[in-house]
């Protein structure tokens, strides 16, 4: 079953996180009852991937300031077919930042899951986006802003709130925090 990996991801998570069971489980029930759940073309919901990449000193946060949202993320996208999510999550931020020499830290899990509304935009409904967010480490300081965004910055970790102000992403700094 190509949703085996990320049953078991989440099965992980959920020993780790045993505070988040409703997400959790929100994430499994999805997983399992849509078979095509990495797909964008299921227009409910699909499954994304994300990451959060600390600087070379682990002093900042890489985020970038998205062209549809207009709002200050992390580096993320759709899994496009791909049942590996944290593939995705280190295609995304190779893609978005440039950045060549990244590694998972301090392991390929996830450091955050998220169910959250994507508004309508263009052609595309609102929808939602089961976002499996990952923590990653540059070993590199210069980057190269795709299209995907309008900007990106290295926001020191002691003023991120300064750029965000979303719960869930909040939440996410939160955990990066506690395992630097």
């Amino acid at each position: 079953m190509h949703r085996s990996n990320i049953l078991e991801t989440l099965s992980q998570y959920s020993s780790i996180y045993p505070g988040e069971q409703e997400t959790v489980q929100r994430f499994r029930e999805f997983v399992q009852a849509v078979p095509n759940c990495f797909e964008r073309s299921h227009e409910p919901g699909h499954i994304t991937g994300s990451a959060f990449v600390l600087s070379p000193d682990r002093s900042a946060v890489l985020l970038g300031l998205h062209a549809k949202l207009n709002r200050w993320i992390q580096l993320g996208g759709h899994a496009d077919g791909c049942s590996s999510v944290e593939e995705v999550a280190m295609q995304e931020a190779v893609e978005e930042s440039g950045i060549e020499k990244l590694k998972f830290y301090p392991s390929p899990l996830p450091i955050d899951l998220d169910i959250h509304r994507i508004p309508e935009h263009r052609n595309v409904k609102e929808h939602l986006h089961y976002d499996v967010r990952f923590l990653l480490h540059s070993e590199e300081k210069d980057f190269v802003c795709s299209d995907e965004s309008l900007a990106l910055k290295w926001v020191p970790l002691d003023s991120f709130t300064d750029y965000c102000q979303e719960p869930a992403v909040l939440r996410a700094m939160e955990k990066i925090i506690r395992c630097l």
